[in-house]
């Protein structure tokens, strides 16, 4: 094999901690920006050679070109296998599955998640460790450190491969196995879940409207679906991967799935719509669920989960604990607490799971941002998560409403709300941040709006398992009769700056339960915008996005 050492400089990488690289697909196609990153990932680890590193994307454009240049450093690294997805394409769950099924060293997972796709959309790339799940923070510091001071790259001189050409293959004592991408991860979801309980659930005649959203879900959920459970051909609609998700932004919410709200939620109800309606988002990672007339919130549907778990086959022995985001709403507290099992709090982002997931401290995860997961992978997984819906929903014989009503009936209900200020310019957005922790000391026992104020802290996290401190993720601002606010600086956008304010209120009386969910929190709107001053500083109205 013959291996090009090509002279480069420096690069901008990912910020010190975060787990991947999101930029515009124009920077990711300057020249040596994608090979120097992927160089600093290499050169941050030890003992690679011989081993086994999978590669996989979400189809987005540039996904197949970045896997070329991949396949050939990865070569030159030398790592002895790699595990590709035909057609480049791996899930991120997927990954994940496969990285710990082949107990591969790592993997390298193309995607920007949820962010637009197309020539003037988003890439986005990140390096998961072998437990499946994303590099931690020392790792993901060694790579940017690496970002700043690299020189140079490998990259051995071999043709592109065909991808859509599934086999194994010889690069010069490299094999590359070009893999069913869908495979290992069905099999591993039925080892979780009843299929012949879900599959006789199809056979009453429920209906089921999955939306891939023309992302990388589509092929799983037509394998699954509509191949091993047998649902109606049609089930799956935008089933296609396109590098453009088919110009529509793959984020599983209400706005962006605005043809199953109007399916489910704005069409009078009839005997011609679907009992449900799911979809996933870019890399098949985020989940949406919707019931007639209800669409369920991410927060919600974790407790949901969490409290039927036990309804499916993987689960039945029930949970060691539970984990969620510090932003995402404490209704799963609720349910941890009557289960007697430890709850979790966390930063945002998957990584900080895997450490209560590989501990067997917890067993389900949760992030408000419509991620949820297990311990099956160490990633959030979209399709699991409308499987194991689909398992309580054939047990139970309800319908998602009645489920949800129910447990609110049980637990109480969190009404609960994110409003998302997007492209906010940076000094601002910061501005509002700076106001916020120099105001901390004096909140408590004062008044915001009409809310007294309990207590107010910049959330800190202290992991139980290897003691490290991840400071400064978060303001959190409690109310009377637990409502709550938190503002956090999202590292999502590729561009400005994201301010998130996250909204919660509890209201345990079963009879208001049916009111309208902002007006609901208008009193913690109102106060969150009165102790931040967010709007006044930032010059908006209104949030970009309401969810």
């Amino acid at each position: 094999m013959t291996i090009k050492i090509i002279s480069t400089a420096p690069i901008e990488g990912q910020k010190p901690g975060t787990s991947g690289l999101r930029k515009k697909v124009a920077i990711f196609r300057e020249p040596h920006y994608l090979e120097n990153f992927v160089q600093s990932i290499f050169n941050s680890l030890d003992g690679i050679e011989g081993t086994t590193l999978v590669i996989g994307g979400d189809g987005r454009f540039h996904n197949e070109a970045a896997i070329q240049t991949i396949i050939k450093m990865a070569a030159a690294a030398g790592f002895g296998r790699l595990l590709v997805g035909q057609g480049g394409l791996l899930s991120t769950p997927a990954a994940s599955a496969v990285i710990r099924k082949h107990y591969a060293f790592g993997g390298i997972i193309l995607s920007a998640s949820h962010n637009p796709g197309g020539v003037d959309g988003d890439f986005g790339i990140k390096y998961n460790v072998s437990n499946g799940g994303p590099a931690p923070e020392s790792v993901t510091s060694k790579i940017y450190e690496n970002t700043k001071t690299i020189r140079e790259y490998r990259i051995a001189d071999l043709p592109d491969v065909d991808l859509d050409q599934r086999g194994s293959f010889n690069l010069a004592g490299c094999s590359l196995h070009l893999i069913d991408p869908v495979e290992d991860y069905a099999e591993l979801m039925q080892s979780l879940f009843n299929f012949d309980k879900i599959s006789s659930l199809f056979s009453s005649g429920f209906r089921l409207r999955f939306d891939a959203m023309h992302a990388v879900t589509g092929p799983y959920a037509k394998r699954v679906f509509e191949q091993i459970l047998e649902a109606p051909t049609g089930t799956v609609i935008n089933g296609d991967p396109q590098p453009d998700f088919g110009g529509h932004h793959p984020d599983p919410n209400p706005v962006h799935c605005a043809e199953l709200v109007q399916a489910l939620i704005t069409t009078p109800l009839s005997s011609d719509i679907p009992d449900m309606a799911a979809a996933s988002d870019g890399d098949g990672d985020r989940n949406l669920i919707i019931g007639r007339d209800l669409v369920v919130s991410p927060s919600d549907s974790l407790a949901i989960l969490a409290a039927n778990a036990h309804l499916a086959p993987g689960y039945k022995d029930g949970l060691a604990g539970v984990a969620r985001s510090m932003p995402t709403s404490q209704a799963v507290d609720k349910v941890a607490e009557k289960l007697g099992i430890p709850c979790y709090e966390t930063p945002t982002g998957w990584k900080f799971f895997g450490n209560l997931l590989d501990a067997s401290k917890a067993t389900l995860c949760g992030e408000e941002s419509a991620g949820t997961g297990s311990n099956h992978v160490r990633e959030k997984d979209g399709l699991w998560a409308v499987l194991l819906w689909l398992n309580i929903l054939a047990e139970r014989q309800q319908s998602v409403t009645d489920i949800v009503k129910s447990h609110w009936t049980a637990f109480g209900r969190h009404f609960y709300s994110r409003h998302d200020y997007e492209a906010v310019e940076a000094a601002a957005a910061n501005d509002v941040m700076q106001h916020l922790r120099t105001e901390l000391p004096a909140l408590p026992g004062t008044r915001a709006g009409q809310l007294p104020i309990e207590r107010a802290d910049d959330f800190s996290y202290r992991d139980p398992i290897d003691g490290s401190v991840s400071a400064n993720q978060g303001i959190r601002i409690y109310y009377e009769n637990g409502a709550r606010s938190v503002f956090r600086l999202s590292g999502t956008g590729t561009e400005g700056a994201t301010l998130r304010v996250y909204l919660e209120s509890y209201e345990p009386d079963p009879t208001k339960h049916d009111q309208d969910l902002q007006q609901a929190l208008a009193a913690v709107i109102d106060a969150a915008d009165a102790v931040s001053q967010l709007k006044k500083k930032i010059g908006r109205a209104e949030p970009s996005v309401v969810s």
